[in-house]
């Protein structure tokens, strides 16, 4: 029987690929996305901070004097985000898997308070729609830029999966590949939400971090 093959769209970990290897699962790394992070003020911030990925936390830790908002109560989608927003001295009052519970929490139970939030240039419009919709006091500030990075995969390999992490990932493998037979794991709704009439066979991880995909893979394919 030959070895399961797996194509994750971004790097992994030394620990992440361990994984694999434990489990005998043979897997290839691109990176079809590029993160880069902009300068900016930090100025006009509220009261609240919002967070809807760890890309943005890793900006504005290489912005000037940015210490002085940890002392701003946090608001942030993702555990992994948490855990760094906290390892960095910040106070994380709530967090949510996805923008749209977090949106829900703040407009029914926080609308009163005011918040600035950093986001990407691809970011859904889910989180800023709901607060605008809902006359909360809000500003944003576009911290990195997400550049897609179509990367065209050998004809020769043949893969049972294929790992996506974002919607901005998918756009950029079906730049110049198709997906045929292989299963799509994906790191949350809104990513298998992109591979909507392009893949026959999704999976979802049981919570959106890069843990519960590998670990669904392995439970797939073992």
């Amino acid at each position: 029987m030959s070895q399961t093959s797996i194509l994750s769209t971004k790097t992994l970990s030394v620990a992440q690929r361990q994984a694999f290897l434990d489990a005998e699962i043979d897997l290839l790394e691109q990176d079809f996305i590029e993160i880069q992070n902009n300068n900016f003020e930090l100025k006009e911030i509220n009261t609240n901070l919002i967070f809807s990925s760890q890309n943005a936390v890793l900006s504005l830790m290489e912005q000037k004097d940015w210490q002085k908002l940890t002392s701003k109560s946090v608001f942030c989608v993702g555990e992994k985000t948490k855990d760094l927003l906290e390892a960095n001295g910040f106070t994380v009052d709530v967090y949510l898997d996805y923008a749209s519970e977090l949106a829900e929490i703040i407009t029914l139970i926080y609308n009163k308070e005011s918040y600035t939030f950093f986001s990407g240039n691809l970011r859904k419009e889910t989180l800023p729609k709901a607060l605008k919709n809902a006359g909360i006091t809000f500003n944003e500030i576009e911290v990195y830029q997400t550049k897609l990075a179509p990367f065209k995969i050998s004809k020769e390999e043949n893969f049972d999966g294929i790992l996506f992490f974002s919607p901005s990932a998918v756009e950029s493998y079906l730049t110049n590949n198709t997906i045929t037979k292989e299963v799509c794991f994906c790191i949350g709704e809104t990513t298998a939400s992109a591979l909507k009439n392009k893949a026959k066979n999704i999976i979802v991880a049981a919570q959106p971090t890069i843990e519960d995909v590998i670990e669904a893979v392995i439970e797939e394919f073992k």
